[in-house]
């Protein structure tokens, strides 16, 4: 994915890989790309006010997600991963995910993650609203396209590891 084509997906997030990410077979393992989907979906549903991870009333499990593999991946490569809503429902996304290596732009993964929103406190479905609304691939016209870097290695906000950076690099 780059900033002329990026294949479908309207947000995108680097997310470097470290060193500890390699496996005994010389390349990123595959729960590292589960992991970045991961933290691509949080960080956009952070970032725009949908999820509130330590306070809200609602919150996202996963319920089912998948990831088709490639091609491999290796440190120090950096992981441009897109993301896109697929279907919005009532209380579910399913989002789509794509990873492409940096450095030459190959896709190397394809992912698929369904969260269901539930009360914190019952666990049952909640409805989605505000922000939620309108995921990813359903974008506002008139916002711009994002791009975040990820940086595991500092912490981040409120003591979690990672950090967000805004703007394109």
């Amino acid at each position: 994915m780059s900033d002329e084509g990026d294949r479908g997906y309207p947000y995108v997030m680097d997310v470097p890989t470290r060193w500890n990410d390699n496996d005994v077979y010389g390349h990123v393992n595959n729960t590292v790309h589960y992991a970045a989907m991961d933290t691509v979906i949080n960080a956009w549903m952070i970032g725009q006010g949908a999820l509130d991870i330590g306070e809200g009333d609602t919150i996202g499990l996963c319920v089912e997600s998948g990831c088709r593999y490639l091609a491999p991946m290796e440190y120090p490569d950096t992981m441009r991963v897109g993301l896109r809503a697929a279907k919005v429902g009532t209380s579910s996304i399913v989002w789509e995910t794509a990873i492409d290596r940096a450095s030459d732009g190959e896709r190397v993964a394809e992912g698929r993650f369904v969260h269901v929103f539930v009360d914190r406190a019952t666990r049952r479905p909640a409805p989605l609203t505000g922000p939620a609304r309108r995921p990813a691939g359903r974008p506002d016209p008139a916002g711009p396209r994002v791009r975040r870097i990820v940086d595991l290695t500092r912490p981040g906000p409120a003591g979690h590891r990672g950090r967000r950076d805004r703007g394109r690099h």
